[in-house]
Protein backbone atom coordinates (compact mmCIF):
# COMPACT_ATOMS: atom_id res chain seq x y z
CA UNK A 1 0.00 0.00 0.00
CA UNK A 2 1.08 3.21 -0.88
CA UNK A 3 0.95 6.06 2.47
CA UNK A 4 2.67 8.21 0.50
CA UNK A 5 6.02 8.60 3.32
CA UNK A 6 8.86 8.37 1.52
CA UNK A 7 12.40 7.64 2.70
CA UNK A 8 15.32 10.50 2.59
CA UNK A 9 16.78 10.97 -0.65
CA UNK A 10 20.21 10.30 0.32
CA UNK A 11 18.76 6.39 0.69
CA UNK A 12 19.24 6.05 -3.17
CA UNK A 13 22.59 6.53 -2.71
CA UNK A 14 23.51 2.84 -1.20
CA UNK A 15 22.21 -0.42 -0.89
CA UNK A 16 21.93 -2.69 2.04
CA UNK A 17 25.13 -4.08 3.04
CA UNK A 18 26.60 -6.92 1.13
CA UNK A 19 26.35 -9.07 4.67
CA UNK A 20 23.17 -8.22 6.00
CA UNK A 21 21.69 -9.03 2.78
CA UNK A 22 23.57 -12.55 2.39
CA UNK A 23 23.28 -13.68 5.69
CA UNK A 24 20.15 -13.48 6.02
CA UNK A 25 20.15 -16.25 2.68
CA UNK A 26 22.26 -18.36 4.99
CA UNK A 27 19.92 -18.53 7.69
CA UNK A 28 17.12 -19.15 5.48
CA UNK A 29 19.14 -22.21 4.12
CA UNK A 30 20.19 -23.34 7.69
CA UNK A 31 16.62 -23.39 8.23
CA UNK A 32 16.24 -25.11 5.57
CA UNK A 33 18.56 -28.10 6.82
CA UNK A 34 21.51 -27.03 4.52
CA UNK A 35 24.58 -26.67 7.29
CA UNK A 36 26.38 -23.76 6.04
CA UNK A 37 29.36 -23.13 6.31
CA UNK A 38 30.30 -19.39 6.44
CA UNK A 39 33.44 -18.52 6.26
CA UNK A 40 32.42 -15.31 4.95
CA UNK A 41 32.42 -12.86 7.85
CA UNK A 42 35.50 -12.18 10.23
CA UNK A 43 33.56 -11.90 14.05
CA UNK A 44 36.48 -13.85 15.96
CA UNK A 45 35.18 -17.34 17.46
CA UNK A 46 37.66 -17.05 20.13
CA UNK A 47 36.78 -15.73 23.50
CA UNK A 48 38.52 -12.42 25.33
CA UNK A 49 41.44 -13.12 28.00
CA UNK A 50 39.96 -14.89 31.64
CA UNK A 51 41.14 -11.40 33.28
CA UNK A 52 38.06 -9.21 31.06
CA UNK A 53 35.42 -11.95 31.56
CA UNK A 54 35.62 -11.57 35.20
CA UNK A 55 35.97 -8.11 35.05
CA UNK A 56 33.00 -7.98 33.30
CA UNK A 57 31.21 -10.53 35.98
CA UNK A 58 32.74 -8.54 38.89
CA UNK A 59 31.31 -5.36 37.71
CA UNK A 60 28.01 -5.91 36.46
CA UNK A 61 27.20 -6.97 39.77
CA UNK A 62 27.55 -3.81 41.75
CA UNK A 63 24.40 -1.89 41.94
CA UNK A 64 26.23 1.50 40.91
CA UNK A 65 27.49 0.11 37.19
CA UNK A 66 24.34 0.25 35.56
CA UNK A 67 23.85 4.31 34.63
CA UNK A 68 24.30 6.77 32.09
CA UNK A 69 28.75 7.14 31.26
CA UNK A 70 30.94 9.69 29.89
CA UNK A 71 31.21 10.71 26.60
CA UNK A 72 34.55 10.43 26.25
CA UNK A 73 34.79 6.93 28.28
CA UNK A 74 35.98 6.12 31.48
CA UNK A 75 39.65 7.26 32.23
CA UNK A 76 40.65 3.72 32.72
CA UNK A 77 39.56 2.93 29.07
CA UNK A 78 41.36 5.88 27.72
CA UNK A 79 43.97 5.03 30.03
CA UNK A 80 43.87 1.58 28.89
CA UNK A 81 44.06 2.56 24.90
CA UNK A 82 47.49 5.32 26.01
CA UNK A 83 48.89 2.20 27.65
CA UNK A 84 48.27 0.12 24.73
CA UNK A 85 49.92 2.99 21.65
CA UNK A 86 52.74 3.44 23.94
CA UNK A 87 53.55 -0.78 25.17
CA UNK A 88 52.85 -2.20 21.13
CA UNK A 89 53.40 0.67 18.87
CA UNK A 90 55.91 3.16 20.50
CA UNK A 91 53.17 6.01 20.31
CA UNK A 92 52.52 8.87 23.19
CA UNK A 93 48.87 9.35 23.88
CA UNK A 94 47.47 11.87 26.06
CA UNK A 95 44.44 9.88 27.32
CA UNK A 96 42.77 13.03 28.18
CA UNK A 97 42.81 14.96 24.92
CA UNK A 98 44.13 12.67 22.25
CA UNK A 99 41.69 9.78 22.70
CA UNK A 100 38.27 8.97 22.20
CA UNK A 101 36.49 5.91 22.49
CA UNK A 102 34.35 4.79 20.03
CA UNK A 103 30.91 2.14 20.11
CA UNK A 104 33.12 0.25 17.76
CA UNK A 105 35.23 1.82 14.78
CA UNK A 106 32.55 1.36 12.24
CA UNK A 107 30.59 3.85 14.00
CA UNK A 108 33.89 5.74 14.27
CA UNK A 109 33.65 5.96 10.23
CA UNK A 110 30.48 8.04 10.64
CA UNK A 111 31.47 10.28 13.49
CA UNK A 112 34.80 10.95 11.45
CA UNK A 113 32.40 11.94 8.23
CA UNK A 114 30.00 13.80 9.87
CA UNK A 115 32.29 15.77 11.58
CA UNK A 116 34.39 16.78 8.53
CA UNK A 117 32.54 16.23 5.47
CA UNK A 118 30.07 18.91 3.73
CA UNK A 119 27.70 18.26 0.71
CA UNK A 120 30.48 18.02 -2.30
CA UNK A 121 33.54 17.67 -1.07
CA UNK A 122 36.02 15.01 -2.10
CA UNK A 123 36.84 11.35 -0.36
CA UNK A 124 39.77 9.63 -1.36
CA UNK A 125 38.50 6.02 -1.04
CA UNK A 126 40.85 2.54 -1.14
CA UNK A 127 39.90 0.24 -4.36
CA UNK A 128 39.46 -2.56 -2.76
CA UNK A 129 38.51 -1.65 0.15
CA UNK A 130 36.22 -1.69 2.99
CA UNK A 131 32.62 -1.17 1.89
CA UNK A 132 31.59 1.05 4.84
CA UNK A 133 33.80 4.25 3.55
CA UNK A 134 31.97 4.65 0.62
CA UNK A 135 28.29 4.21 1.74
CA UNK A 136 28.84 6.33 4.50
CA UNK A 137 30.61 9.11 2.57
CA UNK A 138 27.83 8.57 -0.01
CA UNK A 139 25.18 9.03 2.93
CA UNK A 140 27.17 12.45 3.67
CA UNK A 141 26.71 13.72 0.26
CA UNK A 142 30.05 13.57 -0.58
CA UNK A 143 32.40 12.99 -3.76
CA UNK A 144 33.43 9.56 -4.35
CA UNK A 145 36.93 9.61 -5.96
CA UNK A 146 38.52 5.80 -5.89
CA UNK A 147 41.91 5.28 -6.31
CA UNK A 148 43.10 2.05 -6.57
CA UNK A 149 45.28 -0.73 -4.84
CA UNK A 150 46.95 -3.14 -7.01
CA UNK A 151 48.76 -6.24 -6.15
CA UNK A 152 51.47 -5.47 -8.29
CA UNK A 153 52.26 -2.57 -5.65
CA UNK A 154 51.70 -5.25 -2.71
CA UNK A 155 48.21 -3.00 -2.25
CA UNK A 156 49.47 0.24 -1.22
CA UNK A 157 48.84 3.65 -2.85
CA UNK A 158 50.60 4.44 -6.32
CA UNK A 159 51.28 8.37 -5.24
CA UNK A 160 52.91 9.41 -8.48
CA UNK A 161 49.14 8.42 -9.64
CA UNK A 162 47.74 10.27 -6.82
CA UNK A 163 49.70 13.45 -7.38
CA UNK A 164 48.16 13.51 -10.97
CA UNK A 165 44.70 13.18 -9.96
CA UNK A 166 42.09 16.12 -9.13
CA UNK A 167 42.34 16.50 -5.87
CA UNK A 168 40.79 20.05 -5.52
CA UNK A 169 38.06 19.82 -2.84
CA UNK A 170 38.55 16.38 -1.49
CA UNK A 171 39.08 16.56 2.20
CA UNK A 172 39.36 13.34 3.51
CA UNK A 173 41.23 9.91 2.48
CA UNK A 174 40.60 6.49 3.90
CA UNK A 175 43.46 4.25 4.40
CA UNK A 176 43.26 0.60 6.31
CA UNK A 177 46.95 -1.38 7.19
CA UNK A 178 47.26 -4.31 7.54
CA UNK A 179 44.90 -3.93 4.83
CA UNK A 180 41.44 -5.59 4.58
CA UNK A 181 40.28 -7.31 2.40
CA UNK A 182 43.75 -8.11 0.82
CA UNK A 183 46.34 -8.88 3.99
CA UNK A 184 48.37 -5.85 2.66
CA UNK A 185 51.45 -4.98 5.26
CA UNK A 186 52.06 -1.61 6.64
CA UNK A 187 54.80 0.41 6.70
CA UNK A 188 56.97 2.31 8.15
CA UNK A 189 57.82 3.96 4.57
CA UNK A 190 54.34 4.17 3.35
CA UNK A 191 53.04 5.94 6.76
CA UNK A 192 55.39 8.49 6.46
CA UNK A 193 54.21 9.07 2.74
CA UNK A 194 51.02 9.45 3.67
CA UNK A 195 51.19 11.79 6.08
CA UNK A 196 53.77 14.03 3.68
CA UNK A 197 50.62 13.41 1.39
CA UNK A 198 47.84 14.76 3.56
CA UNK A 199 50.10 17.59 4.84
CA UNK A 200 51.27 18.95 1.16
CA UNK A 201 47.28 18.71 0.10
CA UNK A 202 45.98 19.72 3.20
CA UNK A 203 44.32 16.33 2.92
CA UNK A 204 42.67 14.48 6.79
CA UNK A 205 44.62 11.09 6.31
CA UNK A 206 42.17 8.44 8.33
CA UNK A 207 44.19 5.45 9.16
CA UNK A 208 42.09 2.48 10.03
CA UNK A 209 43.81 -0.41 12.13
CA UNK A 210 42.49 -2.95 13.59
CA UNK A 211 44.19 -6.34 12.40
CA UNK A 212 47.57 -5.40 13.29
CA UNK A 213 47.77 -8.00 16.03
CA UNK A 214 46.57 -11.02 13.94
CA UNK A 215 49.48 -12.61 12.12
CA UNK A 216 51.40 -9.61 11.61
CA UNK A 217 54.98 -9.71 13.49
CA UNK A 218 55.45 -5.85 13.18
CA UNK A 219 52.67 -4.26 14.34
CA UNK A 220 52.64 -0.19 13.06
CA UNK A 221 50.99 3.09 13.32
CA UNK A 222 50.54 5.62 11.19
CA UNK A 223 50.80 8.17 14.52
CA UNK A 224 54.02 6.63 15.01
CA UNK A 225 55.30 8.84 11.58
CA UNK A 226 56.40 12.33 12.05
CA UNK A 227 54.13 15.00 12.07
CA UNK A 228 51.34 12.59 12.23
CA UNK A 229 48.70 13.80 14.69
CA UNK A 230 48.17 17.14 13.34
CA UNK A 231 47.23 15.45 9.65
CA UNK A 232 46.17 12.03 11.07
CA UNK A 233 43.14 9.85 12.92
CA UNK A 234 44.04 6.68 13.59
CA UNK A 235 40.62 4.27 14.39
CA UNK A 236 41.77 1.16 16.27
CA UNK A 237 38.99 -1.71 17.08
CA UNK A 238 39.38 -4.61 20.25
CA UNK A 239 36.72 -7.00 17.78
CA UNK A 240 39.64 -8.46 16.02
CA UNK A 241 42.86 -8.03 18.28
CA UNK A 242 40.76 -8.83 21.33
CA UNK A 243 38.10 -10.92 20.42
CA UNK A 244 35.44 -8.45 21.33
CA UNK A 245 33.47 -7.64 18.18
CA UNK A 246 30.01 -8.15 19.82
CA UNK A 247 31.49 -5.70 22.68
CA UNK A 248 31.77 -2.76 20.42
CA UNK A 249 34.66 -1.09 21.73
CA UNK A 250 36.86 0.81 19.78
CA UNK A 251 38.88 4.05 19.85
CA UNK A 252 40.34 7.28 17.95
CA UNK A 253 43.34 9.21 18.40
CA UNK A 254 44.66 11.76 17.01
CA UNK A 255 45.14 15.89 18.13
CA UNK A 256 43.29 17.49 20.27
CA UNK A 257 41.38 19.70 18.14
CA UNK A 258 40.84 17.35 15.94
CA UNK A 259 39.45 14.77 18.61
CA UNK A 260 37.44 17.81 20.24
CA UNK A 261 35.59 18.69 16.74
CA UNK A 262 35.14 14.59 16.68
CA UNK A 263 33.11 14.55 19.88
CA UNK A 264 31.22 17.69 19.02
CA UNK A 265 29.35 15.48 16.61
CA UNK A 266 29.74 12.03 18.55
CA UNK A 267 28.00 13.39 21.74
CA UNK A 268 24.84 13.77 19.68
CA UNK A 269 24.73 10.70 18.33
CA UNK A 270 25.05 8.00 21.07
CA UNK A 271 25.83 7.70 24.64
CA UNK A 272 28.78 5.81 26.71
CA UNK A 273 29.45 2.69 26.77
CA UNK A 274 27.95 0.00 29.68
CA UNK A 275 30.87 1.01 32.30
CA UNK A 276 31.46 -2.63 33.02
CA UNK A 277 32.14 -3.56 29.33
CA UNK A 278 34.73 -0.31 29.38
CA UNK A 279 36.70 -1.69 32.70
CA UNK A 280 36.49 -5.33 31.28
CA UNK A 281 37.58 -3.68 27.93
CA UNK A 282 40.53 -1.68 30.21
CA UNK A 283 41.63 -5.09 31.59
CA UNK A 284 41.84 -6.88 28.41
CA UNK A 285 44.51 -3.98 26.94
CA UNK A 286 46.94 -5.01 29.50
CA UNK A 287 47.33 -8.77 28.02
CA UNK A 288 50.88 -9.58 27.56
CA UNK A 289 52.37 -11.04 24.41
CA UNK A 290 51.73 -14.84 25.47
CA UNK A 291 48.09 -13.96 25.36
CA UNK A 292 48.68 -12.17 21.65
CA UNK A 293 51.12 -15.70 20.75
CA UNK A 294 48.29 -17.95 21.84
CA UNK A 295 45.39 -16.36 19.42
CA UNK A 296 47.82 -16.37 16.29
CA UNK A 297 49.16 -20.04 16.88
CA UNK A 298 45.06 -20.41 16.39
CA UNK A 299 45.06 -18.38 13.40
CA UNK A 300 48.26 -19.81 11.77
CA UNK A 301 46.87 -23.44 12.08
CA UNK A 302 43.39 -22.88 10.71
CA UNK A 303 45.53 -20.48 7.82
CA UNK A 304 46.80 -23.79 6.88
CA UNK A 305 43.87 -25.30 5.93
CA UNK A 306 42.54 -21.70 4.11
CA UNK A 307 45.32 -22.22 1.83
CA UNK A 308 43.98 -25.96 1.23
CA UNK A 309 40.79 -24.64 -0.28
CA UNK A 310 42.34 -21.93 -1.98
CA UNK A 311 44.60 -24.16 -3.44
CA UNK A 312 41.47 -26.85 -3.88
CA UNK A 313 39.48 -23.94 -6.26
CA UNK A 314 42.65 -23.40 -8.51
CA UNK A 315 43.05 -19.69 -6.56
CA UNK A 316 46.59 -17.96 -6.00
CA UNK A 317 47.79 -16.01 -3.20
CA UNK A 318 50.62 -14.15 -1.18
CA UNK A 319 51.38 -16.75 2.04
CA UNK A 320 52.79 -13.60 3.65
CA UNK A 321 49.64 -11.68 3.72
CA UNK A 322 48.49 -10.92 7.50
CA UNK A 323 45.00 -10.28 8.89
CA UNK A 324 42.52 -11.95 9.64
CA UNK A 325 41.51 -13.95 6.50
CA UNK A 326 42.77 -15.31 3.20
CA UNK A 327 42.67 -13.16 -0.14
CA UNK A 328 42.94 -15.00 -2.99
CA UNK A 329 42.92 -14.40 -7.07
CA UNK A 330 40.90 -16.99 -8.48
CA UNK A 331 41.52 -18.45 -11.58
CA UNK A 332 41.83 -16.74 -14.68
CA UNK A 333 39.24 -19.24 -16.71
CA UNK A 334 36.57 -18.20 -14.58
CA UNK A 335 34.14 -15.80 -16.24
CA UNK A 336 31.46 -14.56 -13.38
CA UNK A 337 33.25 -14.29 -9.88
CA UNK A 338 29.81 -14.10 -8.18
CA UNK A 339 28.69 -17.21 -9.46
CA UNK A 340 32.07 -18.85 -8.95
CA UNK A 341 31.45 -17.85 -5.06
CA UNK A 342 28.20 -18.52 -5.34
CA UNK A 343 28.93 -21.87 -6.94
CA UNK A 344 30.20 -23.28 -3.51
CA UNK A 345 27.50 -21.90 -1.41
CA UNK A 346 24.46 -23.36 -3.71
CA UNK A 347 26.31 -26.68 -4.24
CA UNK A 348 28.78 -27.47 -1.19
CA UNK A 349 26.74 -25.30 1.16
CA UNK A 350 30.31 -23.43 2.05
CA UNK A 351 29.97 -19.63 1.88
CA UNK A 352 32.83 -17.91 0.40
CA UNK A 353 33.21 -13.52 0.06
CA UNK A 354 33.40 -12.61 -3.19
CA UNK A 355 35.76 -10.05 -3.84
CA UNK A 356 33.66 -7.42 -5.93
CA UNK A 357 32.01 -6.62 -2.80
CA UNK A 358 35.06 -4.44 -2.38
CA UNK A 359 35.24 -2.40 -5.31
CA UNK A 360 36.08 -3.42 -9.16
CA UNK A 361 39.54 -4.14 -8.17
CA UNK A 362 38.52 -6.63 -6.13
CA UNK A 363 36.86 -8.53 -8.61
CA UNK A 364 38.97 -11.33 -9.67
CA UNK A 365 39.60 -12.51 -5.54
CA UNK A 366 37.80 -14.14 -3.25
CA UNK A 367 38.26 -14.14 0.54
CA UNK A 368 38.11 -17.17 3.50
CA UNK A 369 37.96 -15.78 7.34
CA UNK A 370 39.72 -17.67 9.50
CA UNK A 371 37.25 -17.47 12.36
CA UNK A 372 36.09 -20.90 11.90
CA UNK A 373 37.39 -24.26 13.82
CA UNK A 374 40.36 -26.34 12.50
CA UNK A 375 37.28 -29.25 11.73
CA UNK A 376 35.02 -26.97 10.27
CA UNK A 377 37.62 -25.64 7.89
CA UNK A 378 38.69 -29.46 7.18
CA UNK A 379 35.06 -30.29 6.75
CA UNK A 380 34.51 -27.09 4.17
CA UNK A 381 37.38 -28.68 2.14
CA UNK A 382 36.09 -31.59 2.28
CA UNK A 383 32.75 -30.42 1.10
CA UNK A 384 34.49 -28.34 -1.71
CA UNK A 385 36.51 -31.52 -3.27
CA UNK A 386 33.18 -33.23 -3.71
CA UNK A 387 31.72 -31.10 -6.05
CA UNK A 388 35.20 -29.98 -8.12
Amino acid sequence: MDTGIKPAERLNTVQEYYFSKKLREVAEMNASGKNVINLGVGSPDLPPSDEAIRELNEQARRADAHGYQSYIGIPELREGFAYFYKKWYGVELNPNKEILPLIGSKEGVLHISMTFLNPGDGVLIPNPGYPTYSSVSKLMGARIIPYDLLESNKWQPDFDTLEKMDLSGVKLMWVNYPNMPTGGRATRELFERLVAFGKKHNILICNDNPYSFILNDERLSILSAEGAKEYCIEMNSMSKSHNMPGWRIGMLASSPQIVEWILKAKSNVDSGMFKPVQLAAAKALHAGAEWYDNNNKVYAARRKWAFQIMDTIGCTYDREQVGLFVWARIPDTVTSPEAFADKFLYEANVFLTPGFIFGGNGERYIRISLCAKEEVLEEALERIRKIK
